[in-house]
């Protein structure tokens, strides 16, 4: 009984740390500017959201204008006639929509309130297969209350300048001023046929490369021009008779028909698990290599979560 009350104190002294801190916290918000973004976010637009609201649009947008000022994102871009939710402003309205304890845990920005939040990352297909297992065990590890959605890219500029997407990984170079970019790993390059091909019981030259039928990967973007390059320079009669945006679907084509192809090779050893797939010893393809690299807005790094997870992902790799 004795040891007993010090652990009771100790309980009650937390208990009164923590509401201490959620009354800083809703001191410090307009209650009534999360009913705006509420109208804002369903309605996709400020007029629809003032005529329901029955207020003017001009006071929806100083509402809207404070609430960035609370926040490490803009949460509504223009479109069209309307405006469409960021990805930190659909993680927000989820919170909302459930209720005030949930928005107390959207609302903390410093990632100490143990809520969950959202994480947006995109990848292309393949490379979503070879490194999200990687990334979802890291941050699960270091952030436990994040919950990972993986979604596609299609452009990368746009999705990241627009707060679409938090974080992308792909082999597309960057260039605009408001990105940062972060290289996660290099791979060189394979040629790859399937087990029991006839290239594999020869001496491999160009002559005999030029005897086969290629498959070509075709991403989309021009990053890969360079390199495309190099290798038609390698291969300057090959006949490419299949192409597509999806090396999945490369790696099964190859696997089950006489068509060689050329990959990274880490997806190489990712495939093989699934396709009979062999490599063919060719030097000139095994020295290009293909960068791999995380991309973010700089504005990011306003949020101190997700500027963690950003570091502990670059750790990883």
């Amino acid at each position: 009984m004795e040891n007993q009350q010090p652990l009771e104190n100790k309980s009650l002294s937390r208990i009164d740390n923590d509401t201490t801190q959620i009354f800083r916290t809703l001191r410090n918000i307009d209650l009534n500017l999360l009913t705006i973004f509420e109208a804002v976010y369903v309605h996709k637009g400020i007029v629809n959201a003032a005529k329901v609201l029955n207020i003017t649009p001009s006071a929806i947008s100083q509402s809207i204008q404070k609430l960035r000022g609370l926040f490490p994102d803009p949460l509504f871009i223009r479109k069209g006639q309307g405006v469409t939710a960021t990805a930190y402003a659909t993680h927000l309205h989820e919170y909302i929509s459930q209720g005030l304890e949930s928005i107390l845990g959207a609302l903390d920005l410093t990632g100490s309130y143990d809520k969950q939040r959202i994480l947006t990352i995109g990848t292309p297909p393949s490379i979503g297969a070879l490194v999200m297992p990687t990334i979802y065990q890291t941050i699960k590890e270091s952030y436990p209350q994040i919950l990972v959605r993986n979604v596609a890219v299609n452009d990368t500029g746009n999705q990241l300048s627009q707060f679409q997407t938090d974080l992308i990984i792909d082999s597309h170079a960057q260039t605009m001023p408001a990105l940062y970019s972060h290289t996660l790993f290099r791979d060189p390059l394979v040629l790859v046929c399937r087990h029991g091909h006839p290239v594999l019981q020869q001496s491999v030259t160009l002559t005999l490369l030029k005897a086969y039928e290629y498959t070509l990967l075709t991403p989309d973007g021009s990053s890969h021009s360079p390199l495309h390059k190099r290798i038609h320079e390698m291969l300057p009669d090959r006949q490419v008779s299949f192409s597509s945006y999806n090396l999945f679907t490369i790696a099964s084509l190859i696997g089950g028909s006489d068509l060689l192809g050329i990959m990274p090779r880490r997806f190489f050893s990712l495939y093989r698990q699934c396709w009979p797939l062999a490599c063919v010893d060719f030097a000139a393809i095994q020295q290009e290599e293909v960068e791999f690299s995380l991309h973010y807005n700089k504005l990011s790094l306003r949020d101190p979560l997700l500027e963690g997870v950003i570091d502990v992902i670059r750790q990883a790799f």
